[in-house]
């Protein structure tokens, strides 16, 4: 058979299955911070499913876990370092305008 009759084919790569983010031995709670922060963004942002590769259920608990903690205080509603960063730098004067002459 000519190499331009044969059907198209698809390359044989090899295929290394990824291991799941969550193991069957990690619990998911508000109370596990070390899991819970594997799941946001430098913002804060809770990551997407497709992102952190994770089931329906996985993601539904995770994000109530994140919920908990933040409503607990364990976790900040954003993270404002940066913005904080750049409002400290500004100068701020005290006490009355004087207009200048």
């Amino acid at each position: 058979m000519d190499k331009s009759k044969q059907p198209f084919r698809k390359s044989k790569r090899s295929f290394r299955r990824r291991l799941p983010p969550i193991g069957s031995g990690d619990r998911i709670d508000y109370r596990n911070m070390s899991l819970i922060s594997r799941f946001l963004s430098e913002q804060g942002k809770i990551l997407s499913r497709r992102t952190n590769r994770l089931t329906l259920k996985q993601q539904r608990l995770i994000t109530i876990a994140i919920k908990q903690a933040r409503i607990l205080s364990s976790l900040p509603f954003r993270n404002n370092e940066k913005q904080l960063e750049r409002v400290e730098s500004i100068p701020r004067t005290t006490g009355p305008r004087t207009k200048n002459k």
